[in-house]
């Protein structure tokens, strides 16, 4: 990864780095720190690639986090998920993993010294009472009746938050800033809160818990951090982020925080609400459902790490907030994919075929190349019979014009085999096709130099060796409807499951994500969960042949 692409339209963020680190031997420290509360998706994936690209740039280093800060959110299974997805992307962390949680003492030493300092109160207001003095932002707020309480009072109040005195929601710690400031976040924020839950990593240790906005900052003091990279969502947080650093002078790094905007693809559903409702309805097969655009997700699909990463990179980094097509993300993983998956022949809606003139009982394996023009990717024999199988829309019993494929009296190549003519078909009482019955000629096999030209050239597999399998096709998520309910219209044809596909034998020793290419289908890379759960080897199409990207 080279810096201009960085440069691309993050030139804001290069600056700022430059000119703070200029006249200083510290190297640049950046973090990623997700909430452990749910697996990452693209956008996630957008804050890992600048903050670990940037650290490479400059020779610096990056540190991963959990902001297990909120015990009703977080799971330590989520915690293993997120190593787990930025190793898959191709990122190795500076260090241990840290956890925020590990950070409780400091944090409240640290809120005992805002007491101390006279700039933090314990507020007995409910959440709901909090809300109605916080005004708007055409109208101040009002001060709480216990901002006054002296230092003593304070100490002692927050003391017995710790110890467990009080319920849920009775008391509050709160910085003592500005109820009149124009910055809702600077009007007397809360710093704890009293939740009496078992924590991930702490267990029953704690039963006050630290607000974000306090924790975070805090944090990357802590670590060292130079710069903390975030989403613009985080813009209007800056002055709280710089106002507990800065009354907080224990620290010898003073972190710098600047914001980017985040990505958002078209067709997509990134919001954990979103989610957890599909998952719920049944219409997605959970957080690693390949309609998805979670990690998790992309990765079952069968996206390359390193797709997702030049698509990261070419999306480049802003202020403003723009929405990416789809089908930008679907052309870096189609322009890996070219490069590297082998092409095999499945047929997904198989009519059998009869060759009247090959032998019956006979098997011929034909030496087909994986690669027509890369001598170097091999072959593999695939056997030929007397009965194979082609996909059901490659005949037409009245072709339409400008229809290249099988019909009867025509002529069409077999990939790596024969030239075939159709004689005739077989139907069912009600008239369905069931079989087609042609012949070959023998002097066409591919490789022979025949001279005889046919435009349509069809896959197709053998009906004595084919391999069952599963092949599930998939579209966006979701569609384009501004009136939908929540902003989310769901999609009902985002997912095609072919259970009576056929593929080439070769296809039987498949590997988990190996990825291949379909001819004429599109590119696939095996599901392993979909297989467990049917038995029979499922196939995931991972993207299309055909690109409507205009880039």
């Amino acid at each position: 990864m080279t810096e201009h692409i960085l440069l691309n339209t993050g030139a804001f963020i290069h600056t700022a780095i430059k000119e703070d680190l200029a006249g200083h031997t510290s190297d640049l420290r950046t973090r990623f720190p997700p909430e452990p509360g749910g697996f990452l998706h693209i956008g996630n994936a957008k804050a890992v690639y600048i903050n670990f690209e940037l650290a490479k740039i400059y020779g610096g280093t990056c540190k991963l986090r959990m902001d297990d800060t909120n015990p009703v959110k977080e799971e330590a299974a989520y915690v293993n998920a997120i190593q787990d997805e930025i190793r898959w992307l191709g990122y190795e962390w500076d260090g241990e993993v840290r956890l925020a949680s590990n950070y409780f003492d400091k944090f409240y030493e640290c809120a005992v010294s805002l007491i101390k300092q006279g700039v933090a109160f314990v507020c007995d207001l409910s959440a709901e009472e909090v809300r109605a003095t916080f005004g708007s932002v055409d109208k101040a707020g009002t001060e709480s009746p216990f901002r006054g309480r002296t230092v003593e009072e304070n100490l002692d109040l927050f003391a017995r938050m710790k110890a467990g005195e009080f319920k849920d929601g009775e008391k509050t710690l709160r910085a003592k800033i500005d109820m009149a400031s124009s910055n809702l976040n600077m009007r007397d924020p809360i710093i704890y809160r009293i939740a009496h839950k078992t924590h991930s990593n702490t267990g029953d240790a704690w039963c006050i818990y630290p607000m974000y906005d306090f924790a975070h900052p805090l944090e990357d003091a802590i670590e060292g951090i130079t710069h903390s990279l975030c989403n613009v969502e985080f813009e209007d947080h800056r002055p709280i982020y710089e106002w507990y650093v800065n009354n907080l002078d224990c620290f010898p790094v003073k972190p710098r925080q600047i914001e980017f905007a985040s990505l958002a693809v078209t067709n997509t559903v990134m919001g954990k609400r979103h989610i957890r409702k599909l998952v719920a309805e049944g219409k997605i097969d959970g957080w690693d459902d390949p309609r998805l655009v979670t990690i998790s997700g992309m990765r079952r699909r069968g996206y390359p790490a390193a797709a997702i990463r030049e698509f990261l990179g070419q999306t480049g980094v802003a202020k403003a907030q723009s929405t990416v097509d789809f089908a930008m993300l679907e052309h870096f993983v189609r322009e890996h994919l070219k490069n590297e998956a082998r092409l095999v022949m499945a047929v997904l809606d198989p009519v059998k075929v009869i060759i009247e003139n090959f032998p019956e009982g006979e098997t011929e394996m034909l030496d087909i190349p994986y690669n027509i023009d890369d001598p170097a990717a091999g072959s593999r024999k695939v056997p030929f019979t007397r009965e194979i199988f082609i996909e059901r829309s490659d005949f037409m019993e009245e072709p339409e014009k400008k229809f290249f494929r099988l019909a009867p009296d025509k002529e069409v190549r077999l990939k790596g085999a024969y030239l075939i003519l159709c004689t005739g078909v077989e139907k069912d009482g009600s008239g369905n096709i069931t079989a087609i019955r042609c012949t070959y000629d023998p002097n066409t096999k591919s490789g022979m130099g025949e001279t005889r030209k046919v435009k349509g050239i069809l896959h197709w597999v053998s009906a004595e060796y084919a391999c069952p399998v599963t092949a599930r096709l998939y579209e966006t998520l979701v569609l384009d409807d501004p009136n939908a309910e929540g902003g989310v219209a769901f999609n009902p044809n985002s997912l095609t499951i072919m259970d009576g596909a056929l593929a080439e034998p070769s296809l039987a020793g498949a590997k988990e994500n190996e990825r291949f290419q379909f001819m004429r289908q599109g590119y696939f890379c095996l599901d392993a969960k979909a297989t467990e759960a049917g038995g029979k080897m499922a196939f995931n199409r991972t993207v299309g042949l055909k690109s409507s990207y205009k880039g």
